[in-house]
């Protein structure tokens, strides 16, 4: 199922995403809240492209892991580093997130804003401390991120706090995915275009540090929360994108996340 967070009128809320024959696509309401069980469908149904779709959950805390495909550790490495063995975890705060189509802001403190296509975890159950074979059935979904980073700052802050946390700089959505098995998601395609430009081109399966590990390790530190999401890491290709560019991140079997690159008026 793709479930999204959206808004019509001045109403926000919950729904199913589902088509008819032909392609239309529409959004059927849910009452409550999804991860908080016992929803059902109002009855109420709009055309998808007449509602607002919103970033689809609101976390907590945003769980990046970083270093987690060789080849972007390798086009990264006079700014990051070698690769280690265990993952390499940095948080985005909850106010650097924001929605498919919604402005990403381009600092001016900033000469280079990058984006970073990702595949990213929507957490469904509190977990702590959880082994690997578990990692399944804390999983509520999947969607599209982009871990966007002023570059320059990463570099020049020697940590990555400032660089990957302005607000808009979390971009997800466009829904979550809740019919993908953790072995399907363990092999999609990851793709960014930037003007409709192919950047970015990788595929899951090519993860150093598996779901299952990712997971498993961020909770032996940290209690992850119903809606926190774990962005999973990027491909090679990241690169520059400047203010009136569109960038879209794909992810295989789940969705497409545009976003405009603009200025603070």
């Amino acid at each position: 199922m793709r479930i999204a967070r959206f808004s019509s009128g001045e109403d926000v809320g919950f729904g199913l995403i589902d088509a008819e024959e032909g392609g239309q696509e529409y959004v059927s309401r849910m009452s409550g809240h999804p991860l908080l069980g016992n929803v059902q469908l109002t009855g109420e149904r709009a055309k998808l492209e007449d509602v607002r779709l919103l970033s689809p959950v609101l976390p907590s805390k945003v769980v990046c892991i970083g270093k987690n495909y060789a080849d972007h550790i390798a086009e990264m490495a006079s700014v990051t580093g070698d690769p280690t063995d265990a993952p390499v975890v940095f948080l985005k705060p909850s106010t650097a997130v924001t929605g498919p189509g919604d402005p990403v802001f381009h600092p001016e403190i900033s000469q280079r804003v990058d984006f970073e296509g990702e595949l990213a975890i929507v957490i469904g159950r509190v977990c702590r401390e959880l082994p690997r074979d578990r990692v399944k059935d804390v999983i509520f979904g999947y969607t599209c991120a982009n871990d966007v980073t002023a570059r320059d700052l990463q570099q020049t802050d020697k940590q990555w706090t400032r660089a990957k946390g302005f607000d808009s700089f979390c971009p997800i959505g466009p829904w979550v995915e809740t019919g993908l098995s953790l072995e399907e998601a363990s092999d999609l395609r990851v793709t960014t275009t930037v003007d409709g430009e192919l950047r970015q081109d990788g595929r899951t399966a090519s993860f150093i540090h598996d779901i299952p590990s990712v997971v498993s390790y961020i909770t032996s530190f940290m209690t992850l929360l119903p809606g926190d999401v774990v962005l999973t890491g990027t491909p090679a290709g990241v690169g520059p994108i400047g203010v009136g560019q569109d960038m879209t991140v794909t992810v295989e079997r789940v969705g497409e996340l545009s976003n405009r690159v603009t200025t603070r008026e």
